[in-house]
């Protein structure tokens, strides 16, 4: 075979295998607005349990659920020892933060909690199901910390919850990605908690893949 034809050929197939492997990147997350009450300071109690507060024996109001789930990025891999946060309001509608003059506060519920992914990119926490807030349909902020990037916020909603349909924030992520940020909060399999849901987030421009 003629040496200039053999090398077009193998560009060729190189161009092939590379828009093959391109068609197999995950869909980014949406990104979100981290909202007005993000925790002027986070509590002493940071950790990933928002139901039970260090120092007091009371169990937060709500139904408690076991929110699980994986940071990857658009290849699949998952990204272990990063910093995952989520924040919400309590079974009250009400944030743990100076501005939100809302109902009472349930001193029981941490508010804010952390957790950082281990080597197969997994995260939990302990919380309860997001409940409405006032305008709002029952969300949880989540925010991931991944070195040497901006952190990556977004919100997760609830499937099958009516008023996702009037929610200008939700309504904001086009149509067709809006499931990405939805996640089903079903029956638990153990008596840890009453539901369970499962939230992978994936996330663009790490390592060099592109921007979301």
């Amino acid at each position: 075979m003629n040496p200039v034809r053999r090398k077009i050929m193998i560009a060729a197939a190189g161009l092939l295998c590379a828009g093959g492997a391109g068609a197999r990147l995950l869909q980014p997350t949406p990104r979100q607005t981290a909202g007005p009450f993000y925790p002027v300071q986070p509590p002493l109690d940071d950790d990933n349990d928002l139901i039970r507060v260090r120092g007091r024996n009371g169990v937060a109001r709500g139904r408690s659920t076991d929110l699980t789930g994986r940071v990857l990025d658009v290849n699949g891999r998952p990204l272990s020892g990063v910093r995952v946060e989520i924040w919400q309001c309590d079974a009250n509608g009400r944030y743990h933060h100076p501005r939100d003059r809302g109902p009472a506060m349930d001193e029981n519920f941490q508010g804010f909690g952390h957790a950082i992914t281990d080597a197969t990119g997994r995260y939990r926490f302990r919380t309860i199901r997001p409940v409405p807030y006032p305008g709002r349909t029952p969300h949880i902020h989540v925010a991931v910390f991944t070195p040497g990037t901006e952190p990556f916020t977004t919100q997760l909603y609830v499937r099958g919850e009516p008023r996702n349909a009037d929610d200008f924030i939700f309504n904001r992520i086009p149509a067709e990605r809006r499931h990405m940020v939805l996640a089903d909060f079903a029956a638990a399999a153990s008596d840890a908690a009453e539901l369970s849901a499962e939230f992978d987030i994936v996330l663009a421009g790490i390592d060099g893949t592109p921007s979301a």
